[in-house]
């Protein structure tokens, strides 16, 4: 049976986390009543012009430098033509022949080892607007508060061969993006979109087959489940003698398959022409060495500080690295109680395990209430029980960790005596046991320390349980 070779592009689209859209004033904003951020140029009305947004371009511009791309120093934009409803313009204006970021790439690691994903390109353009369909009505509005939203189009090359690779290439671009700050990359609001360019050759083949185009891809799910679903469509095509055809499909999750929705264009059939309102744009040497002069420090730098200043390993510190929100919440931690081990230990137990149902962004642990319950527990005041309690706190958003520990009782035992007559109970109780014990069996001083802090109801110091117990039995502290 003959073995065949997937070859994948992306097509990754980022909103851009300006204030005001790429050639108006308006709010940028998510949600809002339909078509309420909006002007007669973003909806296209006759007579209009539109004016770059100065920020756009520096995002570009620090995302083709994190990128490794070549800055086009004289670019300019393009008039895409094509009607649609959800473009009141019936044009989007893009770059096609002078794109502002060339010939970069990304890095990326799987099982298979690490590699260089190669980006054709990174053009600015507009977005859109939404098509809303109302299946009670049996009707279709549509929403134009999206339009006009600045997007970077990220095009790779066909450098990807399985999903793995393209989810790795996926969370490393971003990691990038989100570093950088251009995009908050919240993909259940459209932040970040991505269309799967699939063919499919015999294995060892260098010809390329004929691709196809997948969109409605949300989540980096149902990205891997599109990519193996058409590879198999496209699989059972070849065998059965049939041909590909180029299409852009639409991948349904829920039914686990695509559906075609209209015929791949080429770039030909958009009619593609200079932008006439747009004059063309010369970027200078010192503006990039401006905007490269601020470049934020990137998750590996940052991963290779931790290991060096915190004397973290490179597990912990890639992991705590991974997520931008993460990182920020471990530093201000760290600067809040100075005990960095502790405050990992947290943040990839506790915290981590508690994510699973959450963005990182919808964080709300406050580093001031982490770093307070590392103190605290660093100097014996609240045991790691009853810390767990008050971190379940914190991490729903409470701010107060001294006040919630006063009212729920959970500081730990302070006085010595009352260590010392719950531990002479316990001994008293358990004579078989601690005879047990002296007698060479050390599991048994577990179950001792087990019965000093339930009797001392889960409020003591393990610390000093342990101490006070060895010497109660006559062991050296």
């Amino acid at each position: 049976m003959a073995t065949y070779e997937m070859v994948i592009g992306l097509e990754v689209h980022v909103e851009l986390a300006t204030r005001t859209k790429i050639f108006c004033g308006c709010t940028t904003r998510f949600g809002g009543a339909p078509n309420t951020h909006t002007c007669p140029i973003c909806t296209g009305m006759p007579g209009t012009l539109p004016v770059v947004n100065r920020k756009v371009i520096e995002f570009a511009i620090a995302t083709g430098l994190a990128t490794n791309c070549e800055i086009t120093r004289r670019n300019k934009f393009d008039r895409k033509n094509y009607f649609y409803p959800d473009l009141p313009k019936a044009y989007q204006i893009s770059q096609l022949y002078l794109p502002i970021c060339r010939n970069g790439h990304v890095d990326i690691e799987t099982a298979a080892g690490r590699k260089a994903v190669g980006i054709h390109e990174i053009h600015m353009e507009e977005d859109a607007g939404k098509l809303m369909h109302d299946p009670w009505l049996d009707q279709t509005m549509v929403d134009y508060n999206r339009c006009g939203v600045p997007l970077l189009e990220i095009v790779s090359e066909p450098d990807m061969r399985s999903a793995e690779e393209v989810i790795a290439y996926l969370t490393r671009l971003r990691q990038t993006l989100q570093y950088l700050g251009v995009s908050d990359c919240k993909m259940q609001e459209g932040s970040l979109r991505a269309d799967v360019n699939l063919s499919v050759r015999p294995a060892g083949s260098s010809k390329l087959g004929t691709r196809t185009e997948m969109k409605n891809l949300n989540s980096f799910k149902a990205i891997a489940r599109a990519i193996a679903g058409e590879y198999r469509r496209q699989v059972e095509l070849i065998e059965d003698g049939k041909p590909v055809l180029q299409q852009t499909r639409r991948w349904d999750d829920n039914k686990d398959t695509s559906f075609a929705m209209r015929s791949k264009e080429d770039a030909q059939d958009y009619r593609y022409f200079p932008e006439p309102d747009l004059p063309p744009m010369e970027i200078s040497d010192a503006w990039i060495e401006q905007i490269q002069a601020r470049q934020p420090e990137m998750a590996d730098a940052r991963a290779a500080r931790y290991q060096r200043d915190f004397g973290l390993t490179a597990y912990d510190a890639r992991l705590l690295t991974e997520e931008k929100p993460v990182a920020d919440l471990f530093e201000a931690t760290v600067e809040g109680c100075g005990r960095p081990r502790e405050t990992a230990g947290w943040i990839m137990g506790e915290m981590m395990a508690r994510m699973k149902e959450k963005q990182p962004e919808q964080l709300m642990l406050e580093p001031q209430a982490l770093a307070r319950i590392v103190t605290l527990v660093a100097e014996g005041k609240l045991n790691r029980q009853s810390a767990r309690e008050v971190f379940f706190y914190a991490f729903d958003g409470g701010t107060d960790v001294d006040g919630y520990v006063a009212a729920h009782g959970l500081q730990t035992v302070a006085d010595d005596s009352a260590y010392e007559t719950v531990i002479a109970d316990v001994l008293e109780r358990c004579a078989a046991d601690v005879r047990a014990y002296r007698e060479g069996n050390a599991k048994v001083f577990g179950f001792l320390v087990g019965q000093t802090m339930k009797a001392l109801g889960g409020k003591a110091d393990p610390k000093k349980v342990n101490a006070l117990l060895r010497r109660k039995l006559g062991e050296a502290t």
